[in-house]
């Protein structure tokens, strides 16, 4: 049955028209919110059919999650490795630049009070952005395991997805402002490395 599912789902669009899909998805939200997007408007506004958009993506929540990763550095934790956890992490916070920061948080900002009163949208961005990201900074965490730099029984090993997320989201609450790159920075320095008993970079 999900081998079927999983058929029914594929599509033929090529990464390029997938990339311009999901521009599209982003230019509607920061136009009208996620409230306002619907399928028919995205169908619209990129020429396409509506059933290649279900078909490809199921929905709204899911389309919608999955431009919001397409629209993040592409990356991947398993291209960097500078020796130290630090550093590991710094090159993670430095994949993209303030321009990209801003414009995602922004989206983000739009789209939080969606997230908390939409199950399907909030089930979307765990599963294709929440644990993706953490599963990223979990494997850079092995890596300083495995070098010594952090016991592999720190508490503050269980908290790491809240300080992840929970800072740059509190900074953006109380200074009104993007945590720009200088500020994850800072916090990783300040926060997260000696949370984890590590070296900064």
């Amino acid at each position: 049955m999900t081998e079927f599912v999983a058929k029914a789902r594929s599509s033929r669009i090529t990464p390029k028209r997938e990339a311009e899909l999901y521009e599209a998805v982003l230019d509607l939200l920061r136009e009208g919110g996620y409230e306002a997007l619907t399928m028919d408007a995205v169908a619209a506004r990129t020429r396409s059919s509506k059933a290649t958009l279900y078909r490809k993506w199921g929905g709204k929540a899911e389309l919608v999650a999955k431009a919001v990763r397409h629209s993040k550095a592409s990356t991947s934790a398993d291209e960097i490795d500078t020796g130290s956890l630090g550093g590991d992490l710094h090159a993670l916070a430095l994949r993209a630049d303030d321009y990209e920061v801003e414009r995602n948080s922004a989206l983000l900002r739009g789209l939080a009070a969606a997230i908390h009163t939409n199950p399907d949208l909030l089930t979307a961005f765990r599963e294709y952005l929440i644990e993706p990201d953490m599963v990223e900074f979990h494997r850079v965490l092995q890596h300083a395991i495995g070098r010594g730099e952090v016991r592999a029984d720190n508490p503050a090993i269980g908290f790491l997805t809240h300080m992840m997320i929970g800072g740059p989201a509190a900074h953006t609450m109380i200074d009104e402002r993007p945590p720009t790159q200088a500020f994850l920075l800072a916090y990783i320095d300040a926060v997260i490395l000696p949370a984890l008993s590590a070296r900064t970079a």
